[in-house]
């Protein structure tokens, strides 16, 4: 590991807990492409990659107040890149599996599937994220984009965990009845909601 860079991350994570933007420009030109290329190599897609870096700045930025400049800051942005492309892998698995079953077999005809424009389906799915009240959206985020458990969630609003459990529920049923009919919709809800 290189010192100087260390010792230079260390000043830039005192400055970021104090809010200063400069020090989080600072950590994304040091860190900003390895990131991109790390994620590149397990994900196989430019986009992707690009949301990650994304996503683990966002993340980097919300929890700032919390960091330890005396830990390796290389290390722990890492790791949350890891623990993401992890997710990612598990989720494709699960759905691997899911089309595999014979129940999917039954219904679907898997060539049709391997052309549903993914991102079309997650557009509409954020439309009717959208429309959920204030609160419940704030929840059903937390719970299937942040991956927070139903504790972590409650803790962070300050409700009690039945509260999350019955919000996420209505959440749920309300994009069930609203979704689109076609079958191949259905491959993508267990995706999201299931997986």
């Amino acid at each position: 590991m290189n010192v100087k860079s260390s010792e230079s991350d260390v000043v830039y994570v005192e400055q970021l807990k104090k809010d200063n933007i400069e020090a989080f420009e600072g950590l994304f030109r040091i860190y900003g492409k390895r990131l991109y290329h790390f994620a590149l190599g397990y994900l196989k897609s430019e986009s992707e990659a690009e949301e990650l870096v994304q996503e683990v700045f966002t993340r980097v930025w919300e929890k700032r107040a919390g960091l330890k400049s005396e830990l390796s800051f290389k290390s722990y942005i890492f790791t949350i890149a890891f623990n993401i492309i992890r997710k990612s892998f598990i989720k494709k698995e699960r759905f691997k599996t899911y089309l595999e079953s014979s129940y999917v077999k039954a219904d679907f005809d898997i060539d049709t599937t391997n052309q549903v424009d993914y991102h079309s389906l997650l557009d509409y799915l954020k439309q009717l994220v959208d429309k959920l009240p204030a609160r419940r959206k704030e929840v059903f985020m937390k719970s299937r984009l942040d991956g927070l458990t139903v504790k972590e969630i409650a803790a962070d609003m300050g409700i009690s965990p039945k509260t999350v459990e019955n919000q996420l529920t209505e959440a749920i049923k309300f994009i069930r009845l609203n979704w689109r009919t076609e079958n191949l919709s259905t491959i993508l809800f267990f995706i999201l909601f299931i997986g």
